[in-house]
């Protein structure tokens, strides 16, 4: 069995080139040095490599879907870089944020310049024009999807929504950019249109697991290794599968005040952040919002049991289960 995230390494590497190649030097130099400096980091890359597996896994050459997982990759790092202006961070990556480092002008600027670049480089690829346009459709649904579930992200904060509701918001927030990138990876691939399709529902799955997990890392992850403090969820009162869970379940109403008292508490410490933590648990929120996850990416690999065996369809398979067994 492939191992998710050695190969996602291997992939980065092969990635490297042909990310760096489509930025090239222009006017105004700080603009290009900005729009560089996610693309250029590095990151997990799991959208492009999406791209390129989907591609191989319908019998095409992956080499010929390499444009398309470099415009994934900037589409990603534009919506990165207004995620960080929005949510006023200050890291990534170990790097001072763009909207620390440019100003928050260049940083809005920079994701507008990495989104547009994007759909030029899908554009001018060198497939059939009637690809070009299936492409183009998934892709440019996947950015309007995916500027709805943000926004919806951002409604959401400090309000207690229904599960289904917060499922929406993350397959919007999160999933389609996935799904795009498998269904148009598929298309180059060769892949006709229910296979495309089947392929997208597949990566909505394996999204909806990767952030539920990514969720879950926000309030029981290890600091050191995610990098993250695990109180700024509880803080932001993030409405997450967890918090729902607990609003139906804990029924001793002096526990579940205290508990809303916490969520959403800006100032909340280290100490209280960690009762609402011990809350979620005793509740079997935590448990509750693993297994969640968990279904989700078993959905996610038998979606995808028809295709032929291959490396791709064995990487694919070991990237859903990866969503939600990594520490990061």
């Amino acid at each position: 069995m492939i191992d998710a995230k050695e190969y996602l390494k291997k992939k980065s590497a092969e990635l490297d080139g042909p990310i760096k190649k489509f930025i090239v030097d222009d006017e105004p130099a700080n603009l290009i040095e900005a729009s560089r400096q996610y693309p250029y980091a590095g990151g997990k890359r799991m959208r492009p490599a999406m791209v390129l597996a989907s591609c191989g896994a319908v019998g095409g050459n992956p080499s010929d879907a390499m444009p398309l997982a470099v415009a994934v990759e900037y589409i990603h790092n534009f919506t990165l870089i207004h995620d960080d202006l929005m949510d006023g961070d200050e890291v990534r990556r170990g790097m001072r944020t763009i909207h620390v480092g440019y100003g928050m002008p260049t940083s809005v600027l920079a994701g507008d310049w990495l989104f547009s670049r994007a759909c030029e480089i899908i554009s001018n690829m060198d497939i059939p024009p009637e690809k070009v346009v299936k492409v183009l459709k998934y892709i440019t649904k996947a950015v309007c999807d995916l500027g709805r579930g943000q926004q919806m992200d951002v409604n959401n904060e400090g309000k207690i929504v229904s599960e289904d509701y917060y499922v929406e918001t993350i397959k919007l927030k999160t999933s389609v950019l996935f799904a795009a990138a498998a269904a148009g990876g598929a298309i180059i691939g060769g892949a006709d249109d229910r296979t495309a399709e089947t392929i997208y529902d597949y990566a909505i799955d394996l999204g909806l697991g990767f952030q539920m997990h990514d969720d879950y890392l926000g309030v029981a992850g290890d600091p050191a290794k995610t990098g993250k403090s695990v109180g700024n969820d509880i803080r932001k009162g993030k409405c997450t599968c967890m918090v729902t869970h607990a609003m139906r379940t804990i029924k001793d109403p002096k526990i579940l005040e205290e508990f809303k008292s916490i969520l959403g508490k800006i100032d909340a410490t280290d100490a209280e952040c960690a009762r609402a933590k011990q809350i979620l648990e005793d509740a079997g929120s935590i448990a509750y919002a693993k297994d969640l996850a968990k279904k989700r990416v078993e959905s996610a690999i038998e979606r995808i049991g028809f295709l032929p065996e291959s490396e791709d369809k064995e990487f694919m398979i070991a990237l859903a289960r990866y969503s939600i067994e990594r520490e990061v």
